[in-house]
């Protein structure tokens, strides 16, 4: 039998503390309702057979049944759409899960028609125990959760696939180190700050907005005195380290880029994660790239590189740096 094995939902368990209120999804609602045509202890049976027995103490102390987090095969098989309910439960968006990382190509019939192939139902075993390994993660690094949560973790990978991949951007390390330095950088100009936007008065006296976006990555815009829009700086952060992949993704990049232009930005960026990228070359493949950063340079406070990044983000935006 396959074994398949994904990680553990990291995305997840960093933003569990700041989960945004969204309303109920339907995806729990069809497990429940699919969960009631079943007999239970055949559930109660494949929990015991694929779980351990601590995450099971634990969620049951949350007041849920094992199957509200744990996928196992009865419940697939009854409803094999269930699959996205726990693969958003997880913080995949269907690229991520459906891609070719993890092997799971297979099962996106399950998902997308409800159809199970007779390869598949033979495979359901070894997919249910992949996502109960990443989901058993989940349970050990979360403290408690209630059904309410569940509805807002599913919810917000299903953002991710309605808002073009905005979670995905959250969740990235690298954008959450260049958001965070942003950020200490302006602190003493900010007048609001959220998870996805940091607000400051410039020392021209105009509102200057960082905002976190799927296309671009970052994007700085100044509110003019007549009211409208300024589009400063649009940045593009890719901070895979697969050397084999760079020049796809700073091909990616000067596709947003060209776009960014096309809506007025006076400025593109781009950070990279490769520490020997030969920018050069990068600016042969992105030749709409104004500037071309390192991240582990830019957050290494004493580096060179670090100084000149904070120097142009205060120019752009207006204040002392």
């Amino acid at each position: 039998m396959t074994k398949f094995i994904i990680p553990g939902p990291d995305l997840q368990i960093a933003f569990f503390r700041r989960l945004a209120e969204i309303r109920k999804s339907y995806l729990l609602e069809a497990l429940l309702a699919t969960v009631r045509n079943l007999r239970i202890n055949d559930i109660d049976s494949q929990l015991a057979e694929l779980v351990i027995q601590t995450a099971q103490q634990k969620v049951a102390s949350w007041g849920m049944r094992g199957e509200i987090i744990f996928s196992v095969p009865c419940v697939l098989a009854s409803n094999p759409k269930l699959l996205g309910y726990y693969r958003m439960l997880l913080g995949f968006s269907q690229k991520q899960f459906y891609g070719d990382r993890y092997g799971f190509s297979r099962f996106k019939p399950m998902e997308e028609s409800g159809r199970m192939s007779a390869s598949n139902n033979e495979q359901l075993t070894a997919l249910c125990g992949a996502l109960i390994g990443s989901a058993e993660k989940m349970v050990v690094n979360i403290e408690s959760m209630t059904r309410d949560n569940i509805h807002e973790l599913t919810l917000l990978t299903l953002g991710t696939q309605l808002r073009g991949g905005v979670l995905n951007l959250l969740g990235s390390k690298a954008v959450r180190k260049i958001f965070d330095l942003i950020s200490d950088l302006l602190a003493p100009y900010v007048v609001s700050q959220s998870e996805q936007t940091i607000q400051i008065v410039n020392a021209a006296g105009r509102l200057v907005r960082v905002e976190f976006s799927s296309d671009p990555d970052i994007c700085i815009r100044e509110e003019l005195p007549s009211g409208r829009i300024r589009n400063l700086v649009a940045i593009e952060i890719k901070g895979g380290r697969d050397y084999s992949n760079i020049h796809n993704r700073i091909g990616e990049a000067e596709k947003s880029h060209q776009k960014a232009k096309k809506e007025g930005y006076v400025e593109c960026w781009t950070l990279v994660g490769i520490a020997n990228l030969d920018f050069d070359v990068a600016r042969k493949e992105s030749p709409t790239t104004d500037k071309f950063f390192h991240i582990d340079l830019i957050v290494s406070p004493s580096s060179s590189e670090s100084a000149d990044f904070r120097e142009n983000i205060a120019a752009r935006v207006g204040i002392k740096s």
